[in-house]
């Protein structure tokens, strides 16, 4: 029914518009007592076969929801009755910001793609510390951290720092973000001495807690091999728990659209199917390079169960969804699970 009715609906309509719109839908129906039951009926995986621990924490499935989708952990609630086993909250910035100007994201609907350049606008740490505060459901919280757009790169370390220590008591693990293209000066952070820098001193101050949180390092899909093995020595050094491979892409690869459409749309990243490949490529030479040892989190162009499966074979412990869950609709989850 999502496909053939709710979707075409909701595809006439501007598509950060109307992700508000059903998020906020989502929420005021949710309070109806009958509501969350019926959504959890219908959505969630009914076992516990796909569980599996990964970087100490036990995920009751493979499937996580990417960063962007609920940025301010405002649904975190309502989007655990889908079947997720873990939700990824942000990019959070410390003060809040507006993001880049609007329209900023697009669909490419034959290709089953989005295209953005979002900002990581939110409504910064504080709030989405209170809205961590209120939920109720257990399900494990991730937290995508990033540089406010304003903060000059070698002040950075002062944003990830202040971030890490107000969201630490709230989220379960932390993915640093420096591989957004849509933040201007931001990929320079992936260059060795401020990628080094800045993960030595967040993994200081981790260790002063009395229980570490897992740090996993979210990585652009536009690297190198030579850029990507530089980002693993890294890793090693600091002895990072993770990776989440791979944002979006500046580039415009394996699109349908013409040269003047895509043009038209302008710069931001590119997300769905069309970086299929590319994510799944990069999984494998990770996890040929560590010898399967270093935890990673697959993203990209994950549409079906054999997408994840196809990352999964690769190397991956974990997935996430964002454009998938879009275009294949709230099933997604459970769908997966049982096949």
């Amino acid at each position: 029914m999502y496909k053939i009715l709710i979707r075409p609906l909701l595809f006439l309509f501007d598509p950060e518009a109307v992700h508000h719109s059903v998020l906020r839908l989502l929420k005021y129906t949710s309070r109806i007592p009958f509501v969350p039951v019926l959504l959890r009926t219908f959505f969630m995986p009914g076992n516990d076969k796909n569980a599996v621990e990964v970087f100490g924490l036990h995920f009751k499935n493979r499937i996580g929801l990417a960063a962007g989708f609920d940025k301010n952990a405002a649904y975190i609630d309502e989007l655990a009755n889908f079947g997720f086993s873990h939700i990824e909250i942000g990019a959070v910035t410390p003060k809040p910001q507006k993001g880049n100007p609007k329209p900023r994201l697009f669909r490419l609907t034959k290709d089953k793609a989005l295209i953005n350049r979002m900002g990581f606008n939110n409504k910064g740490v504080k709030s989405a510390v209170k809205n961590l505060k209120k939920r109720n459901t257990d399900i494990i919280i991730g937290a995508n951290i990033g540089k406010n757009t304003d903060t000059p790169n070698e002040r950075a370390i002062e944003d990830y720092l202040l971030l890490f220590n107000e969201l630490y008591d709230y989220v379960d693990y932390f993915t640093v973000n420096v591989s957004c293209p849509n933040i201007k000066d931001l990929k320079a952070l992936q260059d060795r001495e401020q990628l080094l820098e800045l993960l030595v001193e967040l993994q200081k101050e981790n260790r002063k807690k009395p229980h570490p949180k897992p740090i996993l390092l979210k990585i652009s899909p536009d690297l190198t091999w030579s850029q990507l093995d530089d980002t693993l020595e890294i890793i090693r050094q600091t002895r990072l728990d993770g990776i989440v491979a791979v944002n979006t892409t500046a580039t415009r690869m394996n699109l349908s659209y013409s040269e003047e459409k895509i043009k038209a749309i302008g710069n931001g990243g590119l997300s769905g199917k069309p970086l299929k490949n590319r994510a799944t490529e990069m999984i494998r030479y990770i996890s040929e390079k560590t010898e399967g040892k270093l935890p990673i989190i697959g993203v990209g162009g994950i549409m079906n169960r054999e997408d994840m499966q196809e990352k999964l074979n690769a190397g991956a412990s974990l997935v996430q969804v964002f454009t998938g869950f879009v275009y294949e609709g709230p099933g997604m989850v459970k769908k997966m699970c049982k096949e």
